[in-house]
């Protein structure tokens, strides 16, 4: 091997310096990632060994650009604890793939190792987080910064250097089956998590990525969540400001903290796949936002661009032309030598590709050390901490008629439902197996907490099985006990009989499967499925006081609960530690501080029910519903109460040159905790622009606070409106701020003060 790599040398002409010493056939294989992971390596009695597909594909194209997946474990792979790479031998394979690399290739350029990592690794002996929804709902983007550097240097002690995290889908129809991997369907909460992200995987903007960090590769851009009739993958029907006004903030916001990859939807938008989009990819991402880094594409995606071509050659030049870098699985790219030998594009739109492949191999410092220290220290102890709490303030509050929190009076408590001690189901999709004892239950967490109270349980009842031999014992239960916790919702398990496609989604499920969310499981009903309405409703008549705890991968409607049910908490998928939290917080040790990152339907029939619509003046209510949400946006109570008063604003009227050149509408408002519990409130900053070139939203978040207030006091929160902020996509499809009123709300959905602003 040469050596490119000097230390007074810029990592621009590093990477001009090996590319020009490239052959077509070397810079090709740096911009595939043709291999599943798994598929390089054997489990042998004495360790590991590397398989010969593995040693053919880096044959034929004299190295590898970058390898997905080593590390994953899940019943798609067929990975386990008998046969997949236990943590602590993590990084002895990753170097012997590195130093394969090195000594049987001319350059021997190391190779990047791509992990999956939507809520914690989906990697054994990983720490598995709350799914993104419930990280939503903590509007804690602190918080969740420590989560994801925790989350990085777990990843990072391992080996691998790309972290592929979902941060940009924006939920605008929870039918979605990937519901769960969205933050909010809001743009702006979207866009501070997204950030929040960027900086606890990459660290501070620099040349070289710091020990203990990775590059996040943030997916999906764009538009996923706003597939029509909410079908995966299925076309976003949007136009362009729709486009820029919800979908594109959250990527613009990750290029100003120095974002280095994404990757790219599987959806169309106005008859253009996100992978053929060069107005997309290479206009708005590069030229218009100032996106320096790659684009990855998604699983499979580029097969995809066939049908469009009619040939793998003119999709792959398709898809290099249009601005993707590195490929996913498919053949279409490993067709890039003949595309260029037949002319469908250049050699020099292949070289731009790979020059971005390599600038991540440096800027992880890989050529000058491509081997990971196999004893990296990891704070468990404190990464747990990290995502007790994250799973903690990810609880939302939905209703509260004075049974919460538990009380210890209460001398038998009866844990009841599908989701009470089921551990794969609180841990959403993209997960890897469990060792036993590794995850706590709801079940788990009540019965450690519950101190001389007798903890007693049933199923029930499955997720959407239509058995309904366990009722009659849970009926039983509860009407012997003096409070029952029955935990329904969803569940995105996966098990080895359900049937997969070549990108990982499920395809079709056997009928046994509890399964019903997750990639590819996109539901029309957004009711509670198989028979937990009905086992809830007999545990009711029973006049026992109950609680109803939903672990869910994605809203569900919920108006007979919401109406009949004197308590509802709503947790999310909470991850691992989910069970200790949900204890905590029905015990009162933990005051509830989430807040929904989406709104809770009614109906399916109400879809779409986001709460930031387009005033048109229109009707918003059905002749046969309300087209309110059931739990609007932001919504979420807690066990004290928070009043808003004297909001003031620094001035009335700020003219557009002063905003422009960087001044700032300054608002203050002063919160008071009314209640006997200290907690924490979440102040929101909601504007509504009236008189304008385009139709306005009814209002949108702008700003938001998660403050710790004390039992009586009053603590002034202060927030920022500026250029940013108030800014609009015109009607002359520019950036521009406009001349008008601006209403402003600071609090919560349903108790607020207001005041209006002038820009003039």
């Amino acid at each position: 091997m040469e050596h490119y790599n000097t230390a007074n040398e810029k990592i621009d002409d590093q990477v001009e310096t090996l590319l020009a010493g490239m052959t077509l056939k070397e810079k090709v294989g740096q911009v595939n990632q043709k291999l599943y992971g798994w598929e390089v390596y054997r489990k042998t009695d004495t360790g590991y060994e590397l398989t010969e597909k593995f040693k053919e594909h880096v044959q034929r194209w004299d190295g590898i650009g970058v390898l997905y997946g080593l590390f994953r474990s899940d019943p798609w792979s067929s990975i386990n604890f008998e046969n997949g790479i236990a943590k602590d031998s993590s990084a002895e394979v990753a170097n012997m793939i590195q130093q394969y690399v090195k000594e049987h290739t001319r350059l021997g350029i190391p190779v990047l190792l791509s992990e999956e990592c939507p809520h914690g690794h989906q990697g054994l002996d990983s720490m598995i987080t709350p799914v993104n929804l419930g990280i939503g709902a903590t509007w804690n983007t602190e918080l969740h910064e420590k989560l994801i550097a925790a989350v990085a240097n777990e990843i990072r002690a391992k080996g691998a250097h790309l972290g592929l995290v979902s941060t940009l889908d924006i939920l605008r129809d929870p039918r979605w089956g990937r519901s769960e991997e969205c933050f909010s369907e809001d743009p702006y909460l979207t866009s501070r998590l997204t950030e929040a992200v960027v900086k606890g995987m990459q660290g501070e903007e620099s040349d070289i990525i710091p020990e203990g960090k990775m590059i996040a590769v943030l997916k999906h851009f764009t538009a996923q969540g706003n597939g029509i009739g909410g079908h995966n993958a299925a076309p976003a029907s949007i136009g362009e400001r729709e486009l820029r006004e919800i979908h594109l903030p959250p990527m613009k916001a990750a290029i100003k903290l120095g974002a280095l990859a994404c990757m790219a939807a599987y959806n169309e938008i106005d008859g253009i796949p996100c992978h053929a989009n060069g107005y997309l990819l290479n206009q708005i991402l590069r030229k218009e936002s100032g996106f320096k880094g790659a684009v990855m594409a998604d699983g499979c995606a580029l097969d995809l661009l066939v049908p469009l071509t009619q040939s793998q050659e003119a999709a792959a030049a398709l898809a290099l032309e249009n601005g993707v870098d590195i490929s996913l699985w498919d053949n279409v790219y490993t067709t890039l030598e003949k595309a260029i030998g037949e002319g469908l594009v250049s050699e020099e739109k292949l070289d731009d590709a790979v020059r971005r492949v390599l600038t991540l191999k440096f800027k992880m410092g890989l050529f000058e050390n491509p081997f990971i220290e196999t004893k990296t220290p990891i704070s468990q102890e404190q990464a747990q901490k990290i995502n007790l709490e994250s799973a903690r303030q990810s609880i939302v509050l939905l209703k509260n008629q004075g049974i919460l929190p538990i009380k210890g009076s209460n001398k038998k408590i009866a844990v009841i439902g599908p989701n009470a001690d089921s551990v794969y189901n609180q841990l959403g999709d993209y997960t890897p197996f469990q060792q036993e004892g590794k995850v706590v239950t709801v079940l788990q967490g009540i019965t450690e907490l519950a101190n001389d109270a007798e903890v007693a349980y049933e199923r029930g009842c499955g997720i959407r099985s239509l058995d309904t031999e366990g009722i009659e014992k849970a009926v039983h239960l509860a009407n012997s006990s003096d409070v029952a916790v029955v935990v329904l919702g969803g569940s995105s398990a996966r098990n080895f009989d359900a049937q997969f496609d070549l990108n990982g989604a499920v395809i079709n499920t056997t009928g046994e499967e509890e399964m019903d969310c997750g990639e590819n499981v996109d539901v029309a009903n957004l009711e509670l499925g198989g028979q937990q309405l009905h086992l809830l409703q007999r545990i009711i008549q029973t006049g026992t006081p109950t609680v109803v705890v939903l672990i869910q991968g994605r809203p569900h409607a919920i108006p007979w609960v919401a109406e009949n049910v004197p308590a509802v908490l709503s947790a999310w998928y909470p991850g691992q530690m989910g069970g200790q939290a949900i204890a905590e917080v029905l015990f009162g040790k933990v005051n509830p501080s989430g807040r929904l990152p989406v709104s809770i339907p009614r109906s399916s029939m109400q879809i779409p029910v986001f709460y930031n619509h387009k005033e048109g003046g229109y009707k918003r209510d059905y002749f046969d519903m309300s087209g309110k949400a059931l739990f609007p946006f932001g919504y979420g109570l807690s066990y004290t109460t928070f009043t808003y008063d004297n909001l003031r604003c620094s001035i009335q009227s700020i003219p557009v040159c002063k905003l422009l050149a960087g001044e700032t509408f300054k608002i203050m408002v002063e919160v008071t905790n009314k209640g006997d519990r200290d907690g924490y409130d979440v102040i929101q900053l909601y504007i509504k622009g009236k008189g304008s070139s385009i139709t306005r939203r009814v209002k949108e978040l702008k700003g938001f606070k998660k403050i710790w207030i004390a039992a009586g006091e009053t603590k002034e929160v202060m927030f920022e409106l500026g250029t940013e902020e108030l800014e609009v996509f015109s009607s002359q499809n520019k950036y521009r701020i406009e001349e008008g009123c601006i209403e402003i709300e600071v609090g919560n959905p349903i108790d607020f003060v207001s005041a209006d602003l002038i820009i003039s």
